[in-house]
């Protein structure tokens, strides 16, 4: 986090100071009032200048890449975290070798991550944003699987004339399928279960 301390004839003017040099806002910083300016007899000498320091906001992107470092450091796994930041949210990249144990089964130990670090990041924020968490390209990896594996799916229902019932998915992987399949009129997708066994039923229609 970048901190700067200035001085300056008033208290405004070493804020000012500061912003300059971090290239900031006055809403992205926390100012902290070390002296008070002071005059001397009649106000004439300036005895005493303002003193402040100046610190940016912690920001989503800092606050979740934060949090992971820790996590990692904990965990003893080396990762370089990139982060990429826009108007919907955060998206996060990690990257470094065996990372597998953080993706776990089918995303589902990312999954967890991603929501640990969503329910943190935005706790007491006014606006929520969106991070998510991705490990070397393999969210959309997994996307094209889940495309090609709904197709497939869908054909054997039409075959066979009968639902065809998919294992429990997360609702970001369940949502996959149902955009994959939506655009088909002889097929339709509905979900069914309480989570975290909530499937999906892919079913001809009659």
């Amino acid at each position: 986090m970048k901190v700067v301390e200035k001085t300056g004839k008033t208290v405004d003017e070493a804020v000012n100071l500061a912003l300059k040099d971090l290239g900031a806002f006055r809403e992205e910083v926390e100012v902290d009032i070390l002296e008070e300016p002071s005059r001397g007899i009649f106000g004439l000498l300036m005895v005493k200048m303002a003193r402040v320091k100046v610190s940016m906001r912690a920001g989503i992107s800092q606050k979740a890449t934060g949090l992971l470092k820790r996590i990692f450091q904990t965990m003893e796994i080396e990762v370089d975290i990139k982060a990429k930041e826009n108007e919907r949210g955060l998206l996060i990249n990690l990257e470094g070798p065996d990372l597998g144990i953080l993706i776990g089964r089918r995303g589902e130990t990312l999954d967890a991550l991603q929501y640990l670090v969503n329910l943190s990041v935005n706790k007491n924020q006014e606006v929520r944003k969106k991070i998510i968490i991705d490990i070397e390209g393999y969210r959309d990896r997994r996307e094209k699987t889940l495309q090609k594996l709904a197709l497939k799916l869908a054909d054997k229902a039409k075959q066979r004339g009968r639902n065809v019932v998919l294992e429990p998915m997360s609702s970001q992987e369940r949502r996959i399928i149902h955009t994959a399949l939506q655009g088909m009129d002889d097929i339709h997708t509905f979900s069914e279960g309480d989570e975290p066994y909530r499937k999906i039923v892919i079913s001809p229609r009659k």
